[in-house]
């Protein structure tokens, strides 16, 4: 175990992520050894590859098999694509859950019982947990000698206080599951155990870690730990984001039910896929094009995004009781320096200030010397974090859990 190959699956509906780590001789986790993704699913797949030996990358390339996209299909394939390019078999591999429930803490080896427990929490995440699981039912199918463990976005911001995790709703929903859970967790995670190293000479303890991608959400992290976060209990609430409304009156969701006559299913497909940048912009979900468009619904989709964080920074920096350090990641975060601009622009009262040239040329640092609160840009990393929990549950596999 203590060399042990760790593979990684992120699956999605439209994209696949995988890594691949070799353990150290003292039984932690080593760097990558290989990297890759697949976006664009269903229609347009673009495969990509990262490793520091070439060879490896081409060899992956080769054996690839994107024929068919079908996930039952393509994990397997991809395990062994894995394999074939690395020349070693798998010992365990780990795959990113988006939603675990309100009992999961850390990460779990999968077992049917626990898979079954899963299968109840699609609803909380339409458009993620059905396809999570369906990689990993995939594999076993294929491989059932392989261990294969779960990572779940919502483990990290269990350790939140109980008020920060309830509505004002009547008791019995909040008891019956009916709370904030967040997500983004495995981000967060990794940012919040490396923030030693990301901040070595300057205060960390209160950190807003905020993840904006396709997907976008907002962390308050004390003293490594999650306090509070911009989502709830689903993935659509929050700032907003690609196609996803964010935070909404409910009070507007009876209105479109009631006096607009919508159904569940319209309202709840408007929510998550016609609204955000895209519903704003009547344009797109993506950024790039939003912010490289000169009509004035792209403008006003580009400033109302920015506008949303920073009013929900604001009450994250209430939650922890001050701020020390913020961190920009995932796709918009560390790429869009209009946006990150905006918000550093909108949070100049609670001590921010970012050096203008550093941040148009995406340097990682992009506080001013001196600064109150430092301010830097990292990748994401949900992988890493994923492939720690497997080498763990690797060497504890009766480390189970029904939720």
């Amino acid at each position: 175990m203590s060399r042990a190959l760790i593979a990684t699956l992120n699956s999605g509906s439209s994209s696949v992520k995988i890594a691949v780590y070799k353990a150290e001789a003292d039984g932690t986790l080593g760097s990558a050894l290989l990297r890759a993704s697949i976006s664009g699913l269903p229609d347009t797949p673009e495969l990509a590859v990262k490793s520091v030996d070439q060879d490896m990358s081409g060899r992956f390339r080769a054996v690839a098999n994107l024929s068919d996209l079908d996930l039952s299909i393509l994990a397997p394939r991809l395990v062994s694509a894995i394999e074939m390019a690395i020349g070693a078999p798998v010992d365990a591999l780990g795959h990113r859950i988006v939603q675990g429930g309100p009992n999961i803490f850390d990460g779990r080896r999968a077992t049917p019982e626990l898979m079954a427990y899963l299968d109840s929490l699609c609803p909380l995440a339409p458009d993620h947990q059905p396809y999570n699981l369906s990689a990993v039912r995939a594999v076993a199918r294929s491989r059932p000698e392989l261990l294969q463990t779960l990572s779940f976005d919502t483990a990290f911001h269990r350790s939140q206080p109980r008020l920060a995790q309830l509505y004002a709703i009547p008791r019995v929903l909040s008891d019956s599951g009916l709370i904030r859970y967040g997500y983004h967790g495995l981000s967060y995670a990794n940012i919040a155990q490396r923030l030693p190293d990301l901040f070595p000479d300057r205060p960390y303890r209160r950190t807003l870690a905020l993840h904006l991608g396709s997907g976008a959400s907002i962390c308050a992290i004390l003293e490594g730990g999650s306090v509070a976060s911009s989502m709830g209990f689903s993935a659509i609430s929050g700032v907003p984001m690609s196609t996803r409304s964010g935070d909404i009156d409910p009070g507007a969701i009876l209105y479109l039910l009631s006096e607009r006559q919508m159904s569940p299913g319209d309202v709840s497909f408007m929510l998550r896929k016609q609204s955000g940048l895209f519903g704003v912009s009547g344009l797109s979900g993506d950024l790039r094009t939003v912010e490289a468009s000169e009509t004035p619904e792209a403008e006003e989709a580009v400033g109302l995004f920015i506008y949303r964080i920073v009013r929900e920074c604001g009450s994250l920096i209430a939650a922890l009781g001050g701020l020390d350090a913020i961190v920009f990641t995932a796709g918009i975060g560390e790429n869009s320096s209009r946006v990150r601009a905006g918000i550093a622009e909108g949070l100049g009262w609670a001590g921010v200030d970012i050096d203008s040239a550093a941040n148009a040329a995406g340097d990682a640092c992009l506080s001013v010397p001196g600064c109150a609160v430092g301010v830097i840009v990292v990748p994401a990393d949900e992988e890493s974090e994923i492939a720690r929990d497997c080498l763990s549950i690797l060497g504890d596999t009766d480390r189970v859990s029904t939720g």
